[in-house]
């Protein structure tokens, strides 16, 4: 991603300078990009990942780390703190929460962007019924997008509920309506709905305490993962279209976390979201928000109308 698109300072309004936040799965992506917007509009951000400097996850890419995270959302005008954590394992968890409460004796916004099962995707998953899945594989992945979210929000959620306006924020792949679909294969279809229902139910039982609870997609991620696949760079991503058309629809990680920073800094959130599935395209029109290029890719309308729905139309017009 751009520096100058990471580093940019914020401008004189800083709606969320008194907010503590916690990005769980910060290292690339959306989540690094979630982390930078809430630090731009003035949070606290702790991310946390397991790729450090000194330590590379199961994913195997060592370009991005949570300590580069946090220093991007420094740079944005926040105060972001990098803290290594498996979400996996409940006992690191439990400390990361602890020490959230110790040093700022709160959190306000906690986003649930774990993920990381990319790599036993192409080869082990689509493509395959779920009797030809691997099932240490299939099993893998109910972990990395399930239980990991689970895991994080029974034990973080104890400290969100004492926040003034607690907001929980579970990022997925697919909105509720477009999820009516199968994903793919059963692991990976169970995985990317999960969070549905996490945000769903939860948003039930934080309403007592004025909270929200919130599911959102990206569209068509150019992710730094999505981007080394294409072999292009976020320079020149679109040089990527000629290997896949759909490609053209793509947004940077931006788009979704600027739209997510205007919901956070929303008073009226509950009311508008608490439960509900929302997309980056729906989130940027309510909110006014455009993706680094200026445009506003509704990728979810492009899949229905043109990939699923064969209209005569191209991913410009999305645009």
């Amino acid at each position: 991603m751009d520096k100058d698109i990471t580093t940019q300072r914020p401008g004189p309004s800083a709606p969320l300078a008194d907010r503590v936040a916690l990005v769980a799965g910060a290292t690339r992506g959306a989540g690094r990009a979630l982390a930078v917007e809430l630090g731009r509009t003035g949070a606290t951000v702790y991310a946390t990942g397991r790729t450090t400097r000194g330590h590379a996850s199961e994913v195997g890419r060592t370009t991005e780390t949570i300590e580069e995270t946090a220093e991007l959302v420094t740079a944005a005008g926040g105060t972001g703190i990098a803290v290594p954590t498996d979400h996996l394992d409940e006992d690191r968890v439990r400390a990361l929460v602890e020490r959230v409460e110790r040093e700022r004796g709160r959190l306000d916004i906690l986003v649930n962007d774990l993920w990381g099962g990319e790599h036993l995707l192409v080869g082990s998953v689509f493509g395959k019924k779920s009797w030809e899945t691997p099932l240490a594989d299939g099993l893998r992945i109910l972990d990395l997008g399930v239980r990991s979210h689970i895991i994080t929000a029974a034990l973080a959620l104890p400290l969100l509920i004492r926040s003034d306006a607690p907001l929980h924020v579970e990022v997925t792949d697919g909105t509720a309506r477009y999820n009516r679909r199968y994903r793919e294969n059963l692991y990976y279809d169970l995985a990317k709905n999960a969070p549905l229902r996490i945000a769903f139910g939860l948003g039930e039982e934080l309403a007592e305490f004025g909270g929200t609870a919130v599911a959102v997609t990206p569209g068509f991620l150019r992710s730094e993962q999505m981007l080394s696949h294409f072999g292009v760079r976020e320079e020149n991503w679109r040089e990527a279209v000629a290997q896949d058309p759909h490609f053209g629809i793509a947004e940077s990680p931006y788009y979704l976390a600027r739209a997510v920073a205007a919901l956070a800094a929303d008073p009226r959130r509950a009311e508008r979201w608490n439960g509900r599935s929302t997309s980056s395209a729906e989130l940027a029109r309510t909110y006014g928000v455009r993706d680094v290029d200026g445009s506003r890719p509704d990728a979810w309308a492009y899949f229905e109308d043109v990939v699923h729905g064969g209209k005569d139309a191209c991913a410009d017009d999305y645009r």
